[in-house]
Parts: structure tokens; sequence; C-alpha cells
């Protein structure tokens, strides 16, 4: 009678398993998802409807045919409270009476919180909120990071994409907004 031997697999042959099954998997991988995002531009925008602090109901579906961004924001995010008055000179103040629709996406935070915010960063656009994180979860990877932009063209696809308040990003963005306002 024989014992069966143990197989023995040396550490490199599993270590070389292991980046060619990572390398495999890598092309499923977009090239925004180091910056946290599922989307990428030229898809789709997931489908949303938002409640602004007003009470008024914004979808994609009603906003087809229109230019809008979806900025991504809450109050505990200084890089945010940085980004908003920016925002709200360079963006909304200079193409709301072109059509732009700017719309403040806040993270799963109360209304009041939603208000104060507003109310601190001197913006004018409108504010909506999120529960439960919904539609940045749509567009994000789990534990993404706010501070975004998305900006979406007339036949709702998304058209450029931030991170951060980087000023060459941002000067992007525009140029980005002001291509798509002209079409």
């Amino acid at each position: 009678m024989t014992c069966a031997q143990p197989i023995f697999i040396p550490r490199t042959a599993i270590l070389v398993l292991w980046c060619a099954l990572w390398c495999a998997c890598m092309p499923q991988l977009s090239a925004q998802d180091d910056r946290g995002y599922r989307v990428e531009v030229g898809d789709p925008i997931p489908a949303f409807s938002l409640t602004d602090l007003e009470g008024r109901t914004w979808t994609n579906e009603a906003l087809r045919g229109q230019v809008y961004i979806l900025q991504f924001t809450a109050s505990w995010c200084s890089v945010c409270r940085k980004e908003m008055p920016h925002l709200e000179q360079r963006v909304w103040q200079a193409f709301k009476d072109d059509g732009l629709v700017l719309l403040g996406v806040d993270l799963d935070e109360p209304a009041e919180k939603v208000r104060n915010l507003g109310k601190d960063t001197g913006v004018t656009y409108p504010l909506c909120l999120d529960p439960g994180g919904t539609l940045f979860s749509a567009i994000t990877v789990p534990k993404a990071g706010v501070t975004r932009n998305v900006v979406v063209d007339k036949q709702g696809q998304i058209a450029f994409l931030t991170r951060l308040f980087d000023e060459a990003e941002f000067e992007a963005m525009l140029a980005a907004v002001e291509g798509l306002m002209e079409d």
C-alpha cells in the first residue's frame, strides 16, 4: 500500500500563477478605475432621479438634450468646499443662461447640512440629495472619494470626468463644456 505524496508547488510558481491571473483580469479595468470611477467617457450616464433642496426632481431622462454636470460633494470635504465657488463663478454663472445645468449632488447627508454647505460656499446652483449614495455608487467604485464632476452631453453620454480639484483638469473641463455648449 502506497501513501499519496504531498504535492509541492514552489512559491515562485504560485506567484507566477497569481500574476498571470491578475494580468488576465486587468483589461476589464478601465483607465478611470485608478481614479475611482466605474464609468468612462462615452458611457451613458446611469439612470437617476434626484431631488434638490427646493423640492424639484431632476432625472437623466428630463435632462436629455441639455449639457449638464453632476458635481459630487459632501459638507465634510474640504476640497469640495474649495472647488464649489469656482464652479459657481466659472461654470454656473458663465453658462446657466445658455442652458447648462449644474447639479451639486451631496453624498448621503441630511438636507439641513446640504443647505448649510450651500450657504457656506456661496453657491446658487441646485443642490440635490443622494440618499444612501445611490447615484454616487452607480458612478464610482466602492470607497471612492467625493469631489468629482461628471459632464454629460446632450445625448446623455459622459463627456468628461474630474477627480479632486486640479487647476489644469478644471480648465480642461471648462474647455470641454464650452465645446459641448457650442454643439
